[in-house]
């Protein structure tokens, strides 16, 4: 897709991002995803099975999935058939930005893969707030009643955060793999990639979801003197982070631009590939105004991985930058302003 900034060249691929994923890289309002002067947004799509897929968003009221027209009663049904891995400008920030991009970019892949993880994640976050809540509300200086209630708390919260942990951890020792590999080929095999994932809780000794549970309990119990006057958990999957190490060296801190750019690269197309090896079938990929952001060599080597092998849609605002055969062989949708 061609045309000038503000066109909706965006708008178009975050529509597939939203169908595919339930969820956008941008906001997580349904009020930021609707024009302003309308109360609802109507997304619609059909897959080469020829099933028809749509998502409405309610400016008050939430949002409703459908399948053939039908009303679902669990919104993640609609995931699965329509898969995609986005690549913008703002995931270029991945690598130096803040720890929750890497959080969110990690929840998007687990939530396509397992769609059951959303709710593990809605559930997380309600217990962190009603957590926060009854430290601000009871203002109880001790006694019985608090530590029970504290004491459920806790069960749930190590259960849920244990079960989050435990996919985030499966995810990037299964993208690892193929993440080093595209990085060794993207880098002319002399960088070597390793992620390493730092839990926001203590876990040690192999996984295991007794053990695990276990040690999040205790660690929340002995942290109870610090929430009762900071009033907010420290402990849980919302501290989760994940260190990228270019040949042993923090990546944030000591790689270039171009090796840090070659690093989101390398992760991108081990998503494509890690969801096409466990499903046998190739997302989509939503490269959203981001080949402008490469030099012309890191262009080519992405499309020509891309290859025939999956859908791409690309917005961007010309084609005068850009190199290569595949221009040829794209299909190109030009958009024009409404004014």
């Amino acid at each position: 897709m061609i045309g000038p900034n503000g066109v909706g060249k965006s708008n178009l691929l975050e529509a597939v991002e939203l169908l595919s994923s339930l969820r956008s890289h941008r906001s997580n309002r349904n009020q930021d995803l609707i024009f302003w002067d309308e109360d609802q947004a109507l997304l619609t799509a059909i897959t080469d099975d020829e099933e028809k897929h749509a998502l409405e968003l309610n400016r008050k009221g939430g949002r409703k999935a459908y399948k053939n027209e039908k009303l679902l009663n669990r919104q993640i049904d609609l995931i699965g058939p329509l898969r995609s891995v986005g690549f913008s400008s703002l995931d270029l920030d991945l690598i130096r930005g803040e720890p929750s991009l890497r959080r969110n970019w990690l929840d998007r892949i687990v939530q396509q893969l397992e769609p059951i993880y959303s709710d593990l994640i809605v559930r997380f976050n309600r217990l962190l707030r009603q957590r926060s809540q009854l430290w601000r509300n009871l203002n109880l200086e001790g006694g019985q009643a608090r530590d029970n209630l504290l004491d459920a708390f806790d069960i749930q919260m190590a259960l849920v955060s244990t079960r989050i942990h435990r996919r985030r951890s499966r995810i990037l020792n299964r993208l690892l793999p193929l993440a080093l590999l595209w990085q060794k080929h993207l880098s002319g095999d002399i960088e070597k990639l390793n992620i390493i994932y730092l839990p926001g809780s203590k876990l040690e000794g192999e996984e295991s979801e007794l053990l695990w549970r276990q040690m999040i309990e205790s660690e929340l119990l002995a942290m109870r003197p610090d929430e009762a006057k900071t009033g907010s958990c420290r402990i849980g999957p919302h501290r989760d982070d994940v260190l990228f190490l270019i040949n042993g060296v923090e990546a944030r801190r000591f790689a270039s631009a171009g090796q840090q750019r070659t690093i989101v690269l390398a992760l991108k197309l081990a998503e494509l590939e890690l969801m096409k090896n466990l499903h046998g079938k190739s997302p989509i990929l939503l490269l959203d105004d981001v080949l402008a952001e490469l030099d012309t060599k890191r262009q080519l080597l992405l499309l020509d991985a891309v290859g025939q092998e999956h859908q791409c849609l690309i917005s961007a605002t010309h084609l005068e930058a850009f190199e290569g055969d595949w221009i040829r062989d794209s299909q190109i949708m030009k958009l024009d302003s409404l004014n």
